[in-house]
């Protein structure tokens, strides 16, 4: 569709049911996959991973944990289940490695750096690590919505499912990842529903100070 990413913006809405029929290529979703994976992460950990829920099979293996959410799962053309990698932290030496391969980082600085960060990870609590690691999962997730829009296709993120059930019924570690949202995915046979937002004066302070309106007293 080649939208503006301000069209884009307008034009994703939350959609409640898909018309099922259409099947997304692998490659394709491989190909919207990667451009979502460009997202920014504390310090280029990228912590997302991303489970595809397509088959028939797998699709019922979930139909009873997602609450209120079934029409969207039958009639979509996937359900991708977002992850944050608990283990991320774990990623360091070989994405930094892949810079210098690459040419963007010099070895000494690479060398460093991940001495650097390996000590204040190892002083980390293992929550804040998970805190990092889903929000930015939720950037790529963000972003994953609008590049499907550019390709034509709704989608509708989901929060209310039985996380841990989840992942027992699709074979997922559950001590290493954890579960960001679903996205539904596909082409919607009905117009969404537009919805309001708080005026900007609402939501916004400059510079701190007074904020009365934007934080409550």
């Amino acid at each position: 569709m080649n939208l503006t990413l301000t069209e884009a913006i307008k034009a994703r809405k939350s959609v409640k049911e898909f018309d099922p029929n259409v099947k997304i290529p692998h490659e394709e979703m491989l190909e919207m996959i990667k451009l979502a994976a460009e997202a920014p992460s504390s310090v280029n950990l990228q912590p997302w991973r991303f489970v595809v829920v397509e088959s028939d099979e797998a699709k019922a293996s979930i139909k009873d944990l997602v609450r209120f959410n079934t029409r969207q799962l039958e009639t979509s053309a996937a359900f991708i289940l977002v992850l944050s990698d608990n283990r991320h932290a774990e990623d360091l030496e070989k994405i930094y490695g892949k810079n210098v391969e690459l040419g963007y980082m010099p070895e000494d600085v690479m060398k460093t750096n991940v001495a650097y960060m390996k000590e204040l990870f190892s002083q980390a609590p293992a929550e804040a690590l998970q805190i990092q690691g889903m929000m930015d999962a939720n950037l790529a997730a963000m972003q994953l919505m609008l590049i499907a829009k550019d390709h034509g296709y709704d989608t509708n993120p989901i929060g209310g499912f039985e996380r841990d059930e989840v992942l027992d019924a699709l074979s997922i570690n559950k001590e290493r990842y954890v579960p960001v949202m679903f996205i539904a995915i596909g082409k919607g046979v009905k117009a969404p529903h537009d919805s309001s937002r708080h005026e900007i004066e609402e939501i916004v302070a400059f510079n701190g100070g007074n904020a009365e309106g934007i934080i409550g007293q």
